[in-house]
């Protein structure tokens, strides 16, 4: 059933850095971040999701800088441009920085131009934005995720004012030249932590714009409920953060901020998830990879059964590659860090993507023999102990939905399937179906086929997960 009181939710995640690839450290916070929004939207709250991109910042003079070394000029476009993959425009730039003092100069004062709103300088900033945006836009497209990019260029126009209020309420004070506001400790005999919102040179950070999204997400997008994605290193970030704001008085009564902190993905070997060269792994080819082993797998299961391998093969092994990925990651505790293992994750047992999509084709190709024999409004007589096993768990989904939205641990949703599915599958050992004792018992018993499927399904959707006819 949908919310009684629908809120206004400002789910914030994702957000890769412009002019670098995604990587395997954005997997979990996209895949995360996408669940419970897709949670709260079927709850019938009114959600957005927010991209809170990297977009600005003086890593911008050096790429700019670089750029216009390359015969950069406003009239020209990506395709006047010969830059080749991103990342490896930003290694170049970056290693001119590091080895060139006249470069770094040249870079610092390209920042000024920048913020300055220089015509060529602007340009350049928005060329790298439109490169990067299409390179992520083709992993949440993979992914079937969908954001609304609004990044930290979005609030330049309102960090002045962060500072003015918070001086104006007594609470930016001056601390070694920088401006900062002093926190209470948790431990009281300690000194107050200092927290830092504009640096000794006048310029902004990180915190400073956090202040300025939180206001924003207030007064304009009228939020009830804000919500953090993020890996847990940042926990303390955000804790100081909501704790400036709500003493600045710009967080009213009855709303909610929330940093959902989730663990760091990591090797078999339980070290950082690394290639073999030590570079970190691309979000790119890791869903390549899943892609491309799911696909060798069911290519042999294939043959073995004498069959052509086709198109819906192919896209099959697509969904089951994407799904085994999403699912890995949700199906763990999030503060848990989690060993990233392509056949652990690809397995056709125990709870996994595979195990549960295989579950649902098997769940709907009983129902799709009995055919005429499911009848949309038979009556559920629950007389074998596994039906009312079954019958009890699929009752237990409203309230278990209440809790994940209000507690955001989205492996309670893959427990519950893992769980549908062992007691489907004592339920069908014991009680048969299109070879039930009675008409009454058959119409019975098929309709719960039909529940636990249509159950089955809507949880992988929440999970971000597409079902497939046939493993």
């Amino acid at each position: 059933p949908p919310a009684d009181k629908p809120q206004r939710i400002v789910i914030d995640f994702s957000s890769p850095n412009i002019a670098k690839e995604m990587h395997v450290g954005h997997l979990r916070s996209t895949i995360i971040g996408d669940c419970l929004a897709r949670l709260a939207e079927f709850q019938g709250h009114n959600v957005l999701r927010l991209n809170h991109v990297g977009d600005w910042g003086t890593q911008f003079g050096m790429l700019i800088t670089h750029l216009k070394d390359q015969g950069f000029s406003p009239d020209k476009g990506l395709k006047d441009l010969a830059i080749g993959d991103l990342v490896d425009f930003y290694k170049e730039a970056k290693k001119r920085f590091d080895e060139s003092e006249e470069f770094q100069h040249t870079s610092r004062k390209e920042v000024v131009k920048l913020q300055a709103g220089d015509e060529t300088s602007l340009a350049g900033w928005k060329l790298l934005c439109e490169a990067s945006r299409g390179e992520f836009q083709s992993i949440y497209d993979r992914l079937e995720v969908s954001l609304e990019e609004r990044g930290e260029s979005f609030y330049n126009p309102l960090l002045s004012d962060v500072c003015k209020d918070l001086t104006e309420l007594k609470l930016l004070e001056e601390s070694e030249g920088a401006q900062v506001v002093f926190l209470e400790n948790a431990n009281k005999d300690k000194d107050k932590t200092p927290f830092l919102i504009r640096k000794t040179d006048g310029g902004f950070l990180y915190s400073t714009t956090d202040l300025a999204a939180i206001r924003h997400r207030v007064t304009e997008e009228k939020a009830d409920r804000i919500i953090y994605v993020t890996d847990s290193g940042q926990a303390q970030h955000f804790s100081q953060v909501f704790q400036v704001a709500k003493l600045a008085g710009w967080v009213p009564e009855g709303v909610q901020l929330e940093h959902v902190p989730f663990g760091l993905v990591q090797g078999e070997d339980g070290k950082k998830f690394k290639t073999r060269s030590g570079e970190t792994v691309k979000l790119r080819d890791l869903l390549d990879e899943a892609v491309r082993i799911a696909s060798e797998d069911m290519k042999g299961r294939i043959e073995e059964e004498g069959l052509e391998w086709t198109d819906a093969n192919d896209a099959t092994s697509k969904v089951v590659g994407i799904a085994a990925v999403k699912y890995a990651d949700l199906s763990m505790n999030r503060e848990s860090n989690y060993r990233f293992s392509y056949k652990k994750m690809l397995s056709l047992s125990g709870n996994t993507a595979p195990y549960m999509l295989y579950a649902f084709a098997r769940i709907n190709g009983i129902r799709n023999k009995l055919g005429e024999g499911v009848k949309q409004d038979a009556t559920i007589s629950l007389a074998h102990p596994s039906e009312l096993l079954l019958a009890r768990h699929l009752l237990s989904l409203p309230e278990l939905l209440g809790e994940v939205e209000a507690t955001l641990y989205p492996n309670r949703l893959c427990d519950f399937i893992f769980e549908l599915s062992q007691r489907f599958n004592q339920f069908y050992e014991n009680c048969p179906v299109a070879k039930a004792p009675t008409e009454a018992e058959k119409e019975s018993r098929a309709a719960l086929c039909v529940v636990t499927a249509n159950t089955l399904k809507l949880v992988l959707g929440l999970l971000g997960i597409n079902t497939v006819e046939r493993l």
